[in-house]
């Protein structure tokens, strides 16, 4: 699965990912960002979530479009046993795109064509 993280230069995007539990015990997951460009990504939130039997968790990852070229990483849930269960590995691939440049001012200037 991917995420995709698109706006304008320097613009910070939110996102959540929603993660259910359908069994009958707790699941805890860590989550770890790796890859080019994991530094500019981050996990609001921690980077632990537990998920309580038939509901639902959330995992927040924020970032800053920086740079023009797109950025790449790779969000990793792993498993963390609780009761002993464990729960399964799940990878998700974080990408961003920038769609616009905004700019943060004008400035005006005079100066001469040529000189001779």
């Amino acid at each position: 699965n991917t995420i995709e993280f698109t706006g304008a230069l320097h613009a910070t995007i939110v996102k959540q990912l929603r993660l259910r539990n359908p069994s009958n015990s707790t699941l805890a997951y860590s989550a770890i960002l790796a890859g080019r460009d994991a530094a500019d990504f981050s996990l609001t939130k921690g980077n632990t979530v537990s998920i309580p039997p038939t509901r639902q968790g959330f995992v927040t990852v924020e970032f800053t479009i920086r740079f023009l070229r797109p950025a790449e990483a790779v969000l990793l849930l792993v498993s963390n046993k609780v009761d002993g269960v464990d729960g399964a590995t799940m990878t998700f691939s974080l990408k961003s795109e920038v769609k616009n440049i905004e700019p943060h001012g004008m400035l005006k200037c005079r100066s001469p064509c040529y000189e001779m």
